[in-house]
């Protein structure tokens, strides 16, 4: 009940309630089962993910790296529980900025993905997306605009057209293009998820507030680009 109570306090914003309800439930669990369960391991894995939420990387990663030890112990590195793990650890040694660490750790969930799930799955289109962001980040854009690219194109075929989960990824290959100067491009991708967003979400969203911004720099960037 206390991992329940943790998870809603995630996502309701209350966190200093819900780190002291998933420590809470991790005591009885170890003190019950042992260190080394499937329960712990999961709160292991809640705690690096509430982390996450809220920006303390360094506080995160590892419990995340312990979620990820005891579910290698109890099932093999190949499980899929275990590359679920790997792929929310990536996400804070990201964060602590070890970005070589999160990027192996992507790639070994991203391998366990395609071989238990085939080529189309969602998980495989978020992994794609997030291995993309990695190479933006480093500034490969090129590779970001293509690991994007098949990201959008697989959560597409998944989801369906409209489905404004798409809008994450059309923002960030519209930035990608944006810094390319194919100002073209990044309107379209910009205008694309605004109009998946603005039907479901409120207008301070995260996401739709960069889309309008990213928008209108791009028209802006583009009109000053002289003719050749």
């Amino acid at each position: 009940m206390c991992n329940e109570w943790g998870v809603l306090g995630k996502y309701t914003g209350h966190f200093d309630r819900s780190r002291a309800l998933y420590l809470r439930a991790l005591n009885i669990c170890e003190n019950t089962y042992g260190s080394d369960h499937d329960t712990v391991a999961t709160l292991c894995h809640n705690l690096g993910g509430l982390a996450h939420a809220r920006g303390t990387h360094h506080e995160g990663e590892p419990w995340a790296a312990r979620s990820v030890g005891i579910r290698t112990r109890l099932h093999g590195p190949g499980h899929l529980l275990v590359a679920a793990d790997r792929a929310a650890w990536a996400a804070l040694l990201e964060g602590c900025g070890r970005s070589g660490d999160a990027e192996t750790q992507l790639r070994a969930a991203l391998s366990v993905f395609h071989r238990v799930h085939g080529a189309e799955h969602y998980e495989i289109a978020v992994t794609t997306h997030n291995l993309a962001a990695l190479q933006h980040r480093r500034g490969n854009r090129t590779a970001a605009i293509d690991g994007y690219t098949r990201a959008l194109a697989l959560k597409a075929r998944l989801l369906g057209d409209s489905h404004p989960e798409l809008a994450t990824t059309l923002v960030n290959l519209a930035t990608a293009y944006r810094q390319c100067d194919a100002f073209d491009q990044a309107v379209l991708h910009y205008a694309r998820a605004i109009a998946l967003l603005t039907p479901h979400v409120t207008s301070e969203h995260p996401t739709l507030s960069a889309a309008r911004r990213g928008l209108a720099l791009s028209r802006t960037e583009g009109r000053a680009v002289p003719p050749v």
